[in-house]
């Protein structure tokens, strides 16, 4: 996945006053069709005008009604971000846009890699998208294994980052979860049967969503998410859950560019003694010293 922040030349929602056309939020993306949340609460289902490119989740667009229940989208909203993957082909496609926040969920059992933790926030870095850190299934830990993982993160507590410990069994950590949630646009990522599904069914109790098993051969969770969907949190805030984020990668960051995204190597960038310094065992490398 890629993050960025980008402005693109599409029309502007204020040339899109005319009286048959309305200001919009998309909230579903089912491939040929979308659901646009009217400013009013309703929903309804439309196509895309055959000259926009793709829009996804979280898109601000104008949109003309066309039956009691359905309509055309007509205009793009420039965006503040967008989240990227690539396809089948490398070509990179969009997943979501407008994103605040970045969830990185990690759970304690598979085994945690915080290399994978690293990878997210790095590009949440790039994208210019906070990051909060949520490991989850705490439950799951006796209490001395726990206190040694927490020593183990506490680096990214103090290099400034958000870590939220959480368990949906015993309701720890979902309060403070919330809090970082409430008005903001925010997106759950990381590796299935991580209990990202269970969290975000704690947080959106009323929606129906479902809880995948973990499989037994891989570690890995089962996809439980089918689509990609914003909703509405009851604390304020949107949330948006997609398919298109299980695996996380770097793309589009060259290998030039990643030690950027590492905010704890910024006050050192630039002083190693040869400017290729891959910050590894090179001599006179600032970052190791």
């Amino acid at each position: 996945q890629h993050l960025d922040r980008v402005t693109p030349v599409l029309p502007e929602l204020e040339q899109a006053s005319a009286a048959d056309q309305a200001h919009g939020l998309i909230i579903a993306n089912y491939g040929a069709t979308l659901d646009v949340e009217a400013a009013d609460g309703r929903i309804y289902r439309c196509r895309l005008r055959s000259n926009l490119e793709e829009i996804v989740c979280g898109d601000r667009v104008a949109w003309q009604k066309q039956t009691a229940d359905s309509g055309v989208v007509v205009a793009l909203a420039p965006r503040d971000s967008l989240l990227c993957r690539p396809d089948f082909q490398q070509n990179m496609k969009p997943i979501a846009a407008n994103i605040d926040q970045i969830i990185v969920t990690a759970a304690v059992q598979p085994e945690l890699s915080t290399a994978l933790i690293d990878r997210y926030l790095v590009a949440a870095e790039h994208g210019g998208i906070r990051p909060i850190i949520v490991i989850n299934k705490i439950d799951l830990l006796p209490a001395d294994e726990l206190a040694r993982l927490k020593e183990r993160l506490r680096l990214y507590a103090d290099i400034g980052y958000a870590v939220i410990y959480a368990s949906v069994r015993l309701s720890h950590g979902l309060d403070a979860l919330r809090d970082c949630l409430a008005d903001r646009t925010s997106i759950f990522a990381g590796h299935s049967g991580v209990g990202k599904s269970s969290l975000i069914k704690s947080l959106l109790p009323e929606q129906d969503i479902r809880i995948g098993e973990v499989s037994e051969v891989t570690g890995k969770g089962m996809h439980t998410t089918t689509r990609t969907v914003l909703y509405h949190l009851p604390c304020g805030g949107n949330l948006i859950d997609s398919p298109g984020i299980r695996e996380f990668g770097l793309w589009g960051i060259s290998p030039e560019q990643v030690d950027q995204g590492f905010v704890e190597f910024r006050p050192y960038l630039g002083q190693c003694r040869f400017r290729n310094c891959r910050h590894l065992a090179e001599p006179g490398c600032a970052i190791q010293q």
